[in-house]
């Protein structure tokens, strides 16, 4: 790990109480309320890549809302970014993973039913069967949208859309998260190929090796919305066991901040393992042009 390059949001003043950026294979959780700027930092970090790796991130947004977050919008006037959909409705089409001439698309909305609950305990048995028959259907797809995009050189992945739950382990888009995370994400290549190709693996295993790419060297972004609005109030909050928190390599808590009779928005690192890591709680403004922060 220490010898792949960071994965920076190539803002100099969050780099530099990064070390330097966020390290390639661990999972950053960035956690605060509605409004705060989360999205549009994580679409920061994704256009990135294009300057960084050559490949801008892909997005997964698992709302049931729809694109509340203003992802094409915020892409489009920050990044000049226009943002395509990728049609996950469809078959698997496994042939397609190796068109390389192929637009696949770099939004993928896995849930397109809109206006649903998404945790077990508030649905009723046939919702809540629903649900699952959904995510039957787009776990295979998912992995055949993050292969093929990793195969053609994509390292950066946002997670948006993921509704605050007093249990996770309730939340059906944490379970997606799960797989996606573990299966996906965290699995040597080839195995992410066994899970993609399966009964047809072996008349694709030439072509899987001859597109190998590092798992280590992909980096995951969880865009976390949190019920306090404060600064101060998400940093006394215990990190807590077993859910994502606890599981994330990083940790950047922003919120709202209040300062000689006005209000503003700061960031704060909480948790970088394994590397250098400032302390300092860094003021920043959203503009039309996304974040600013001051030079540090």
């Amino acid at each position: 790990m220490t010898g792949q390059q960071r994965l920076g949001f190539g803002i100099d003043t969050l780099d530099a109480l990064l070390g330097g950026g966020l390290l390639p294979g661990t999972l950053t959780v960035i956690a605060g309320a509605t409004g705060v700027g989360k999205t549009q930092l994580g679409l920061r970090w994704a256009d990135q890549g294009r300057l960084a790796e050559g490949h801008r991130g892909v997005l997964c947004d698992l709302t049931s809302r729809g694109d509340a977050q203003n992802h094409a919008a915020y892409a489009r006037s920050q990044f000049d970014w226009s943002i395509t959909p990728y049609r996950s409705d469809t078959n698997l089409d496994l042939a397609s993973v190796w068109d390389f001439d192929r637009e696949l698309g770099d939004y993928f909305h896995p849930f397109s039913k809109t206006g649903r609950r998404v945790t077990r305990r508030d649905l009723e048995y046939d919702d809540w069967h629903a649900w699952k028959t959904d995510l039957a259907r787009v776990l295979r797809k998912s992995v055949e949208f993050f292969y093929a995009q990793f195969v053609r050189g994509v390292r950066r992945v946002v997670i948006d859309g993921i509704e605050p739950s007093d249990r996770m382990s309730e939340s059906i888009q944490f379970e997606f998260f799960e797989y996606l995370y573990h299966q996906i994400l965290r699995k040597e290549d080839d195995w992410a190929a066994r899970e993609l190709f399966r009964e047809h693996y072996r008349a694709n295993e030439p072509k899987v090796m001859a597109h190998r790419y590092d798992h280590a060297s992909i980096g995951c972004l969880y865009l976390y919305t949190t019920p306090h609005v404060l600064l101060d109030d998400l940093m006394t909050q215990p990190i807590g066991e077993g859910d994502v928190f606890s599981n994330a390599n990083t940790i950047i808590l922003m919120g709202r901040t209040r300062h000689e009779g006005r209000m503003g928005r700061s960031l704060y690192v909480a948790k970088h393992r394994g590397s250098a890591c400032s302390d300092a709680i860094v003021p920043y403004r959203i503009t039309d042009h996304g974040l600013e922060f001051e030079p540090s």
